[in-house]
């Protein structure tokens, strides 16, 4: 396996429950590339996470995270940001302070004050260096629940990002986001992987907020996944081989691309995927 290779699988077979998620996969994804995990419910795209993250063993085949197979060390290295978190109204608790969960979350205790500990002046200006990276700053220091879905979320990203990850797993970022903000937010993580370096995988329901962005994606249809260019992927031929039915792939006039045929295209949205099995 190649040293550049953030994230491979080979012949990789995943199962929940005793039921074969997807088999067969093969797929590479170099480090700093911007992937698209796409694919219908239940195909399999929290699946690959899980097994990015060591969470969920391959029932057959081999995996292989930043040069050796995926477990604790690997995870550590990892920034994860889950489905969608929604803060009530009434969270008081400070954008920034979120940001700084990131680091302290796992530890008991508040955080000395930064006069006190070089450590927490360190922890501070790494808290502040990512809210500016994300842009941020105008409202960090406002309650997370006063914030607009789009801001919450640029904070939940520079929290993964506080630990300095390899890889960034952003499940679902963009649902329930509009469209502006769903192009933001991909921009900002495309941004990211330019200027920080890292790998990223995001699942998505809909490419087409995102397809200027990305370098790659990864489809999961019929028990199968596939690796590509985008336009390489998402297309009559690959689809229809992948779902076992005829597939058409339209392009709209401003680029968008409207799949025809599938019973749940990649375009349409859905409150949930693998996660409800």
């Amino acid at each position: 396996m190649s040293a550049a290779a953030a994230i491979r699988l080979q012949e990789a077979s995943a199962s929940r429950g005793g039921r074969l998620i997807w088999s067969g996969v093969d797929l590479t994804i170099a480090a700093g590339e911007f992937v698209a995990v796409l694919g219908p419910n239940g195909a399999g795209k929290s699946t690959l996470l899980d097994v990015v993250l060591g969470l969920l063993p391959l029932g057959a085949g081999r995996a292989e995270v930043l040069g050796t197979g995926p477990g604790p060390a690997t995870a550590r290295q990892i920034g994860y940001l889950p489905q969608r978190r929604s803060f009530d109204d009434g969270t008081r608790v400070r954008g920034r302070d979120v940001v700084r969960l990131g680091l302290d979350g796992s530890r008991w205790g508040v955080p000395l004050p930064d006069r006190f500990s070089a450590a927490s002046r360190r922890a501070a200006e790494r808290v502040e260096e990512m809210i500016e990276l994300v842009g941020a700053g105008a409202y960090a220091s406002r309650p997370i629940g006063t914030l607009s879905g789009g801001e919450q979320q640029r904070l939940l990203i520079a929290q993964a990002l506080v630990r300095r990850p390899r890889i960034l797993l952003l499940d679902e970022p963009l649902d329930s986001l509009d469209l502006s903000n769903q192009s933001a937010v991909a921009s900002l993580v495309q941004r990211i992987c330019r200027s920080q370096g890292v790998t990223v995988l995001l699942v998505a329901h809909d490419v087409n907020p995102i397809l200027s962005y990305l370098d790659r994606v990864v489809y999961f249809a019929g028990r199968r996944g596939l690796c590509g260019r985008p336009r390489e992927v998402v297309s009559g031929p690959v689809l229809s081989e992948l779902y076992g039915v005829p597939i058409e792939v339209l392009e709209a006039s401003d680029g968008r691309l409207v799949v025809v045929g599938t019973p749940d295209p990649p375009a349409h949205h859905h409150a949930r995927h693998d996660h409800a099995h």
